[in-house]
């Protein structure tokens, strides 16, 4: 569900070029490798441009899609590399089995959870069943006052 605002739009541009690697999972890249390389989106550019990872043991290529590598061994040790790297930070989105497996994990630095003020009454778990709770500690709230979008920032309260 698309809420048009033009400040939060910008923002979330911002934000992508600040990306050093954009992460996801298979489904999310064969969704997003479809409409970005064509799209005049706002986004598209940085969308485009940005080094993409996708996380996939069956995957053997992704031709389709400019700047995107495959990461096909075990996620937490290729997460560890990709940390380890110098650079930006690692933004990763998507489809909540990859979000999933990333907070199970407990590879998860920082939560940017987008509140819109809209209800929709479906959709799938945020947060999956956990062996214990994560407790957070909220870090910022950014505000986009034209449509009431919330971007709220949290990170794990241990860290």
């Amino acid at each position: 569900m698309g809420i048009d605002d033009l400040e939060q739009e910008e923002y979330f541009v911002a934000r992508l070029w600040e990306a050093g690697a954009f992460l996801m999972g298979r489904n999310t890249y064969e969704a997003m490798a479809g409409y970005w390389p064509a799209s005049v989106h706002p986004s598209a550019k940085a969308m485009n441009e940005i080094p993409k990872v996708v996380f996939s043991r069956t995957l053997k290529t992704a031709d389709d899609w400019p700047e995107t590598r495959i990461a096909g061994g075990d996620t937490a040790e290729e997460i560890a590399k990709l940390k380890a790297e110098p650079g930006k930070d690692l933004v990763a989105a998507g489809g909540t089995q990859f979000q999933h497996s990333l907070i199970k994990l407990g590879v998860v630095d920082e939560y940017r959870l987008w509140v819109l003020p809209a209800v929709t009454g479906k959709g799938a778990p945020l947060f999956p069943e956990l062996a214990a709770a994560v407790r957070l500690r909220l870090v910022k709230c950014t505000t986009f006052s034209s449509s009431g979008i919330l971007e709220l920032c949290y990170v794990p309260a241990d860290k």
